[in-house]
């Protein structure tokens, strides 16, 4: 029996060096000229602390399919903690959901989602009643993920940080979030 763990990460670890590039952009912002004049600063981190950033790639084909979700794994036959349990247990901060492109050269656009803006989310919707649309998904596999659709998360907080298309050449699809 195949190791689907290990086959899994290490279809999705060639894509780190692309999804670094991709978030670098986002995490340094330009520094106020006071800091550039007293303390030889151009660039400053966004925050201070570690920032955690869950990767998620998947395979091609689903971006065309499904525009606007994002999928967390929610079950596996093994009974081991999943991907939304740690993330709805406050583990994470950013989650890098992107998809890969036909070829597989490289990615066929992305988003980074701010995970604290997805807990406020259903924290509403349990709450409030507030409606995300989601839902369950069994794969082939054994395992369960559930779906989000990002257009139907509150306003405030911003569920999606930032956006990218197609990188390595890569043609890409309109991005319409």
């Amino acid at each position: 029996m195949p190791d689907t763990y290990r086959d899994n990460r290490s279809w999705s670890d060639q894509f780190l060096p692309e999804i670094r590039r991709a978030i670098g952009g986002h995490l340094l912002s330009v520094a106020a000229d006071p800091f550039d004049w007293h303390e030889a600063t151009d660039l400053m981190m966004l925050e201070a602390k570690d920032l955690r950033i869950a990767a998620r790639v998947r395979r091609p084909g689903y971006r065309d399919r499904y525009p606007h979700q994002f999928t967390l794994r929610s079950r596996l036959p093994s009974g081991a903690e999943t991907e939304l349990a740690k993330v709805v247990n406050g583990s994470g901060d950013w989650l890098f959901y992107g998809h890969a492109s036909a070829s597989g050269r490289g990615l066929d656009g992305w988003s980074l989602i701010d995970l604290r803006a997805f807990r406020a989310g259903l924290i509403r919707q349990a709450a409030n009643g507030y409606r995300i649309r989601s839902g369950d998904q069994q794969n082939p596999d054994g395992t369960w993920f559930k779906w989000f659709d990002m257009r139907s998360f509150p306003t405030f907080p911003p569920l999606v940080v930032a956006v990218g298309g197609a990188t390595r050449g890569e043609q890409s699809a309109d991005d319409d979030l």
